[in-house]
């Protein structure tokens, strides 16, 4: 079974705090374009303020919080680019990990981690093994994913290992097999860099998130920044597909 509901099957709980944010962290290259840098400089600096929002976000009691690193339409870059990329998210897991560990944060990876290298695929095995009983805020990073890969693998495996229920299969059978089964649906959703769109990022988790886009590029989002969009996400009125008036009463 899954560890949380549809939020299409029942009205979860909403508090003033988002309990889960998830990110598309868009706009490194530009920023780096604008200085007169190479774009693998814009994505370095990704990485430290991927640091201080961590911070941020257990600071204030968010319990999960989603980074969409690399989507499984990102091989389609540059191979020079793609290979720092792939650099960097080794140089990321052996400086950070112990860090995150120490902070009792729990670091889960998802995605097709298949294309991968071999190392590439230990370090993220041993990461989530040291982190894995961590029970402050979850972090999970999703590289080489993508909504539609997640949802034809959920449906794969179910056929799978439930083939009696063919043909009947609802949103409880498929949860269990979801990335992110584990974890509530994103209460917020944000995207830097201008662009207004969930380029194929948790398609079926995002359904009833609010949906906050800024122009601010993601090297330049600060804590100022993430507090505008808490405030942002403070004044809607989540619905669920209820009146105001019903949750006035």
């Amino acid at each position: 079974m899954a560890l949380f509901f549809s939020s299409t099957q029942s009205i979860p709980d909403t508090a003033e705090v988002p309990r889960h944010i998830a990110v598309i962290m868009d706009g490194n290259g530009r920023w780096a374009k604008k200085r007169f840098l190479p774009r693998v400089a814009g994505h370095k600096r990704g990485v430290e303020v991927v640091r201080d929002i961590v911070k941020q976000c257990a600071s204030i009691g968010v319990e999960y919080l989603t980074l969409f690193a690399f989507s499984s339409e990102n091989w389609r870059r540059p191979q020079e680019e793609v290979s720092f990329l792939m650099g960097l998210f080794m140089e990321a897991l052996q400086q950070e990990v112990s860090k995150l560990h120490k902070n009792n944060i729990r670091l889960v990876m998802i995605g097709d981690h298949s294309r991968f290298d071999e190392s590439l695929r230990d370090q993220i095995a041993r990461a989530e093994a040291l982190t894995r009983d961590n029970t402050g805020l979850t972090l999970t990073i999703a590289a080489n994913y993508g909504g539609r890969w997640d949802i034809l693998q959920a449906v794969n495996r179910l056929h799978a290992e439930r083939p009696e229920l063919a043909g009947n299969y609802n949103e409880e059978h498929l949860a269990p097999y979801l990335s992110m089964h584990y974890a509530p649906e994103p209460d917020l959703f944000i995207r830097t860099g201008g662009e207004q769109r969930i380029s194929n990022f948790l398609l079926w988790q995002l359904a009833y998130s609010e949906l906050y886009f800024t122009d601010t590029l993601w090297p330049d989002f600060d804590s100022a920044a993430f507090e505008l969009s808490i405030a942002s996400y403070r004044q809607r009125e989540r619905r669920f597909g209820r009146t105001s008036e019903q949750l006035q009463q």
